[in-house]
């Protein structure tokens, strides 16, 4: 049996960076929609930076249910 370490070396690579990439998305994603309960609690109301964090968190989730949809795609395919 031969193991081409080159190639096993490139999938663990990118795998790590993939996988390091899509927990940081849903990271981002998670923190920009923690940014609306702290407004209301100031007593304050929805201003534009509140609004474009929670814009930002749906486009974070977006990608990271895209990337997903692509991996699967892969396998499939």
């Amino acid at each position: 049996m031969n193991i081409d370490w080159a190639a096993l070396g490139t999938v663990f690579g990118v795998s790590l960076v993939t996988t390091v990439a899509l927990v940081g998305l849903f990271t981002l994603g998670i923190v920009g929609l923690s940014r609306q309960p702290e407004a209301a609690a100031g007593g304050g109301t929805a201003g534009g930076s509140v609004l474009l964090a929670r814009a930002g968190a749906y486009v974070c989730f977006g990608l990271c249910a895209a990337a997903v949809a692509y991996g699967i795609y892969l396998i499939v395919a």
